[in-house]
Protein backbone atom coordinates (compact mmCIF):
# COMPACT_ATOMS: atom_id res chain seq x y z
CA UNK A 1 0.00 0.00 0.00
CA UNK A 2 1.13 3.42 -1.09
CA UNK A 3 1.92 5.93 1.63
CA UNK A 4 -0.35 9.42 0.73
CA UNK A 5 2.57 11.94 0.65
CA UNK A 6 2.46 14.69 3.46
CA UNK A 7 1.38 17.76 2.45
CA UNK A 8 4.06 20.51 2.45
CA UNK A 9 2.75 23.39 3.73
CA UNK A 10 0.65 21.14 6.60
CA UNK A 11 0.86 23.69 10.07
CA UNK A 12 1.89 26.98 8.05
CA UNK A 13 -1.25 28.61 9.33
CA UNK A 14 0.34 29.03 12.53
CA UNK A 15 3.11 31.17 11.15
CA UNK A 16 2.65 34.32 12.38
CA UNK A 17 5.27 36.62 11.22
CA UNK A 18 7.30 37.26 7.54
CA UNK A 19 10.63 35.51 9.09
CA UNK A 20 8.69 32.85 10.44
CA UNK A 21 7.78 31.95 6.72
CA UNK A 22 11.08 32.74 5.60
CA UNK A 23 12.77 30.52 7.82
CA UNK A 24 9.71 27.64 6.84
CA UNK A 25 10.56 28.39 3.30
CA UNK A 26 13.98 27.79 3.39
CA UNK A 27 13.21 24.38 4.42
CA UNK A 28 10.66 23.54 2.40
CA UNK A 29 12.61 24.58 -0.75
CA UNK A 30 15.41 21.90 0.45
CA UNK A 31 13.06 19.31 1.53
CA UNK A 32 10.82 19.39 -1.91
CA UNK A 33 14.32 19.99 -4.10
CA UNK A 34 13.42 23.25 -5.50
CA UNK A 35 14.78 24.34 -8.36
CA UNK A 36 16.35 27.84 -8.33
CA UNK A 37 18.01 30.46 -11.08
CA UNK A 38 15.46 32.02 -12.43
CA UNK A 39 14.97 34.60 -10.53
CA UNK A 40 17.86 33.80 -7.30
CA UNK A 41 20.25 31.63 -7.01
CA UNK A 42 19.23 30.78 -3.04
CA UNK A 43 15.94 30.06 -1.22
CA UNK A 44 16.47 32.91 1.04
CA UNK A 45 16.67 35.08 -1.45
CA UNK A 46 13.84 33.88 -3.64
CA UNK A 47 11.25 33.37 -0.87
CA UNK A 48 12.39 36.72 0.57
CA UNK A 49 11.16 38.05 -2.19
CA UNK A 50 8.05 36.20 -2.78
CA UNK A 51 7.11 37.28 0.58
CA UNK A 52 7.34 41.21 0.00
CA UNK A 53 6.07 40.93 -2.97
CA UNK A 54 2.97 38.78 -1.67
CA UNK A 55 2.63 41.08 1.30
CA UNK A 56 3.17 44.66 -0.84
CA UNK A 57 6.36 45.86 0.68
CA UNK A 58 9.00 47.40 -0.55
CA UNK A 59 11.76 45.05 -1.81
CA UNK A 60 14.32 47.14 -0.14
CA UNK A 61 12.46 46.34 3.38
CA UNK A 62 14.83 47.24 6.55
CA UNK A 63 15.14 43.90 8.14
CA UNK A 64 12.38 44.88 10.97
CA UNK A 65 9.32 43.97 8.72
CA UNK A 66 10.35 40.24 9.27
CA UNK A 67 8.82 40.28 12.67
CA UNK A 68 5.36 42.11 11.75
CA UNK A 69 2.55 40.38 13.41
CA UNK A 70 0.32 39.39 9.88
CA UNK A 71 -3.16 39.26 9.55
CA UNK A 72 -5.14 36.16 8.84
CA UNK A 73 -5.38 36.90 5.47
CA UNK A 74 -1.68 37.83 4.70
CA UNK A 75 -1.13 34.41 5.83
CA UNK A 76 -3.42 32.76 3.59
CA UNK A 77 -1.77 34.81 0.83
CA UNK A 78 1.20 33.71 1.67
CA UNK A 79 -0.06 30.22 1.88
CA UNK A 80 -1.53 30.68 -1.36
CA UNK A 81 1.66 31.91 -3.21
CA UNK A 82 4.01 29.03 -1.93
CA UNK A 83 1.59 26.73 -2.31
CA UNK A 84 1.82 26.92 -6.30
CA UNK A 85 5.81 27.45 -5.77
CA UNK A 86 6.23 24.45 -3.41
CA UNK A 87 3.60 22.07 -4.78
CA UNK A 88 2.77 23.26 -8.51
CA UNK A 89 6.39 23.88 -9.06
CA UNK A 90 5.38 27.76 -10.65
CA UNK A 91 8.36 29.39 -11.22
CA UNK A 92 8.80 32.95 -8.87
CA UNK A 93 8.63 34.87 -11.72
CA UNK A 94 5.30 33.83 -13.29
CA UNK A 95 3.33 34.38 -9.72
CA UNK A 96 4.40 37.65 -9.27
CA UNK A 97 4.46 38.57 -13.23
CA UNK A 98 8.01 40.59 -13.12
CA UNK A 99 11.83 39.73 -13.25
CA UNK A 100 14.56 42.02 -12.82
CA UNK A 101 17.79 42.73 -14.36
CA UNK A 102 19.62 44.77 -12.13
CA UNK A 103 17.37 48.24 -11.48
CA UNK A 104 15.33 47.44 -14.12
CA UNK A 105 11.78 45.39 -14.26
CA UNK A 106 10.15 43.40 -16.87
CA UNK A 107 6.64 42.06 -16.95
CA UNK A 108 6.73 38.55 -17.90
CA UNK A 109 4.16 35.68 -17.68
CA UNK A 110 4.25 32.08 -19.52
CA UNK A 111 4.78 33.10 -23.11
CA UNK A 112 8.25 33.87 -22.58
CA UNK A 113 11.44 32.39 -20.78
CA UNK A 114 12.13 34.64 -17.59
CA UNK A 115 14.62 37.02 -17.98
CA UNK A 116 18.33 36.25 -16.45
CA UNK A 117 21.53 36.82 -18.38
CA UNK A 118 25.02 37.42 -18.44
CA UNK A 119 24.40 40.46 -20.61
CA UNK A 120 23.20 42.37 -17.69
CA UNK A 121 27.03 43.10 -16.57
CA UNK A 122 28.09 42.83 -20.02
CA UNK A 123 26.25 45.52 -22.08
CA UNK A 124 27.53 48.22 -19.77
CA UNK A 125 30.86 47.35 -18.95
CA UNK A 126 32.25 45.63 -21.91
CA UNK A 127 30.89 46.21 -25.09
CA UNK A 128 32.54 49.66 -25.67
CA UNK A 129 35.80 48.01 -25.81
CA UNK A 130 35.18 46.18 -28.58
CA UNK A 131 34.47 49.13 -30.74
CA UNK A 132 36.84 51.90 -32.34
CA UNK A 133 37.24 54.70 -30.25
CA UNK A 134 34.85 57.32 -30.65
CA UNK A 135 32.63 54.77 -32.23
CA UNK A 136 28.49 56.54 -32.01
CA UNK A 137 26.08 53.41 -32.10
CA UNK A 138 23.74 54.01 -34.06
CA UNK A 139 22.24 50.42 -35.11
CA UNK A 140 22.20 47.18 -32.78
CA UNK A 141 19.95 44.28 -32.94
CA UNK A 142 18.64 41.74 -30.30
CA UNK A 143 17.82 37.85 -31.70
CA UNK A 144 15.51 35.93 -29.76
CA UNK A 145 14.98 38.52 -27.51
CA UNK A 146 11.99 37.10 -25.89
CA UNK A 147 10.82 39.82 -23.12
CA UNK A 148 12.54 42.43 -25.19
CA UNK A 149 14.70 43.28 -21.98
CA UNK A 150 18.06 42.98 -23.71
CA UNK A 151 16.41 45.30 -26.82
CA UNK A 152 16.05 47.18 -23.49
CA UNK A 153 19.43 47.60 -22.00
CA UNK A 154 20.96 48.24 -25.64
CA UNK A 155 18.34 51.55 -25.79
CA UNK A 156 19.40 52.38 -22.32
CA UNK A 157 22.81 51.90 -22.70
CA UNK A 158 23.04 53.34 -26.34
CA UNK A 159 20.82 56.50 -26.46
CA UNK A 160 21.66 57.25 -29.73
CA UNK A 161 21.05 53.79 -31.11
CA UNK A 162 17.55 52.28 -33.04
CA UNK A 163 17.20 48.74 -31.93
CA UNK A 164 15.82 45.80 -33.78
CA UNK A 165 14.55 43.07 -31.78
CA UNK A 166 12.86 39.66 -33.36
CA UNK A 167 12.14 36.30 -32.28
CA UNK A 168 10.32 33.34 -33.74
CA UNK A 169 6.92 33.87 -30.80
CA UNK A 170 4.54 36.03 -31.87
CA UNK A 171 3.44 35.14 -28.15
CA UNK A 172 6.90 36.30 -27.11
CA UNK A 173 6.72 39.44 -28.73
CA UNK A 174 3.27 40.77 -27.46
CA UNK A 175 5.59 40.68 -24.05
CA UNK A 176 8.15 42.81 -25.50
CA UNK A 177 5.93 45.37 -26.49
CA UNK A 178 4.57 45.18 -23.19
CA UNK A 179 8.31 45.76 -21.79
CA UNK A 180 9.22 48.71 -24.84
CA UNK A 181 5.82 50.57 -23.82
CA UNK A 182 6.49 50.28 -19.73
CA UNK A 183 10.26 51.79 -20.67
CA UNK A 184 8.41 54.12 -23.16
CA UNK A 185 11.17 53.24 -25.83
CA UNK A 186 8.57 52.82 -28.65
CA UNK A 187 10.48 55.05 -30.96
CA UNK A 188 13.75 53.06 -30.70
CA UNK A 189 12.71 49.85 -30.37
CA UNK A 190 11.50 48.11 -33.14
CA UNK A 191 10.12 44.37 -32.87
CA UNK A 192 9.89 41.92 -35.59
CA UNK A 193 8.39 38.46 -35.84
CA UNK A 194 10.25 35.64 -37.80
CA UNK A 195 13.20 32.66 -37.61
CA UNK A 196 16.43 35.14 -36.33
CA UNK A 197 17.25 37.80 -38.65
CA UNK A 198 14.72 36.21 -41.56
CA UNK A 199 11.99 39.41 -40.83
CA UNK A 200 14.26 42.04 -40.39
CA UNK A 201 14.90 44.05 -43.20
CA UNK A 202 18.19 44.36 -44.19
CA UNK A 203 20.04 47.96 -42.78
CA UNK A 204 21.98 50.40 -44.94
CA UNK A 205 25.57 49.72 -43.09
CA UNK A 206 24.77 47.36 -41.15
CA UNK A 207 24.91 47.06 -36.90
CA UNK A 208 27.59 48.12 -35.09
CA UNK A 209 26.06 45.06 -32.77
CA UNK A 210 24.00 41.91 -32.77
CA UNK A 211 23.78 40.23 -29.97
CA UNK A 212 21.44 37.30 -29.12
CA UNK A 213 20.51 34.99 -25.69
CA UNK A 214 19.06 32.28 -28.35
CA UNK A 215 18.12 28.71 -27.07
CA UNK A 216 21.03 26.93 -26.87
CA UNK A 217 20.15 23.53 -24.66
CA UNK A 218 20.50 20.23 -26.68
CA UNK A 219 17.08 18.68 -27.20
CA UNK A 220 18.00 15.45 -24.60
CA UNK A 221 19.00 18.15 -21.75
CA UNK A 222 16.01 20.04 -22.20
CA UNK A 223 13.65 16.81 -22.33
CA UNK A 224 14.65 16.16 -18.35
CA UNK A 225 15.05 19.97 -17.17
CA UNK A 226 13.19 20.66 -13.61
CA UNK A 227 9.62 21.85 -13.64
CA UNK A 228 10.28 25.24 -13.37
CA UNK A 229 12.15 25.49 -16.86
CA UNK A 230 9.88 23.05 -18.04
CA UNK A 231 7.12 25.58 -17.28
CA UNK A 232 8.74 28.15 -19.66
CA UNK A 233 8.35 27.86 -23.60
CA UNK A 234 10.13 25.06 -25.11
CA UNK A 235 11.22 26.67 -28.13
CA UNK A 236 13.09 29.15 -25.56
CA UNK A 237 15.50 26.83 -24.63
CA UNK A 238 15.34 24.00 -27.24
CA UNK A 239 18.49 24.61 -29.62
CA UNK A 240 18.04 21.71 -31.35
CA UNK A 241 20.46 17.86 -31.39
CA UNK A 242 23.40 19.77 -30.31
CA UNK A 243 22.14 22.81 -29.24
CA UNK A 244 24.19 24.91 -32.27
CA UNK A 245 21.00 24.78 -34.69
CA UNK A 246 20.29 28.46 -34.33
CA UNK A 247 23.35 29.71 -33.98
CA UNK A 248 24.84 28.43 -36.72
CA UNK A 249 22.31 30.51 -38.60
CA UNK A 250 22.99 34.04 -36.27
CA UNK A 251 26.87 33.79 -37.76
CA UNK A 252 25.81 33.53 -40.83
CA UNK A 253 23.62 36.21 -41.04
CA UNK A 254 25.33 38.34 -38.91
CA UNK A 255 28.28 37.94 -41.34
CA UNK A 256 26.34 39.99 -44.03
CA UNK A 257 24.70 41.99 -41.17
CA UNK A 258 27.38 43.87 -39.30
CA UNK A 259 29.31 46.58 -40.41
CA UNK A 260 32.96 46.18 -40.37
CA UNK A 261 34.09 47.20 -37.02
CA UNK A 262 30.77 45.96 -35.24
CA UNK A 263 30.68 42.33 -33.40
CA UNK A 264 28.50 39.60 -32.91
CA UNK A 265 27.69 38.28 -28.86
CA UNK A 266 26.16 35.28 -28.64
CA UNK A 267 25.07 33.91 -24.83
CA UNK A 268 25.63 29.87 -25.06
CA UNK A 269 25.57 28.28 -21.92
CA UNK A 270 28.03 25.43 -21.91
CA UNK A 271 28.69 25.03 -25.31
CA UNK A 272 31.78 26.56 -25.06
CA UNK A 273 34.20 23.71 -26.54
CA UNK A 274 31.59 22.94 -29.08
CA UNK A 275 31.85 26.83 -30.07
CA UNK A 276 35.73 26.67 -30.01
CA UNK A 277 35.82 23.28 -32.16
CA UNK A 278 33.03 24.82 -34.68
CA UNK A 279 34.25 28.12 -35.19
CA UNK A 280 37.62 28.02 -34.80
CA UNK A 281 38.28 29.93 -38.32
CA UNK A 282 36.70 33.07 -36.97
CA UNK A 283 38.30 33.67 -33.80
CA UNK A 284 36.17 33.30 -30.91
CA UNK A 285 36.37 35.39 -28.13
CA UNK A 286 35.28 34.62 -24.52
CA UNK A 287 33.94 37.42 -22.25
CA UNK A 288 34.93 37.66 -18.65
CA UNK A 289 32.34 37.53 -15.99
CA UNK A 290 31.83 37.77 -12.83
CA UNK A 291 31.23 34.39 -11.78
CA UNK A 292 33.77 33.13 -13.76
CA UNK A 293 31.09 31.24 -16.39
CA UNK A 294 32.79 33.20 -19.24
CA UNK A 295 29.91 32.00 -21.32
CA UNK A 296 29.39 34.55 -23.60
CA UNK A 297 31.51 34.41 -27.30
CA UNK A 298 31.99 37.37 -29.31
CA UNK A 299 33.12 37.37 -33.27
CA UNK A 300 34.17 40.13 -34.72
CA UNK A 301 32.82 41.14 -37.60
CA UNK A 302 36.38 42.10 -39.61
CA UNK A 303 37.37 38.02 -38.69
CA UNK A 304 33.42 36.78 -40.23
CA UNK A 305 33.90 38.52 -43.32
CA UNK A 306 37.54 37.48 -43.50
CA UNK A 307 36.92 34.32 -43.77
CA UNK A 308 33.51 34.48 -45.72
CA UNK A 309 35.93 36.14 -48.39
Amino acid sequence: MTRKRADPLAGVGELGTPGAWLAWAEKAYAREKIALGQVATNAHDEALYMILRTLDLPLDSEAGVLARKLRAAERKGLATIFRRRVVDRVPAAYLTQEAWLGEHRFFVDERVIIPRSYFLEIIPEQLDAWLPVGTQVRRAADVCTGSGCLAILLARQFPGATIDACDLSAAALDVAKINVREHRLGRRVHLFAGDVLDAVPVRPGGYDIILSNPPYEPSALVDSQAPEFAAEPRMAHDGGRDGLGIIRKLVRQATERLQPHGFLAIEVGGLRAAIDREFAAFEPHWLHTQDGADCIVLFQAARLQRTRA
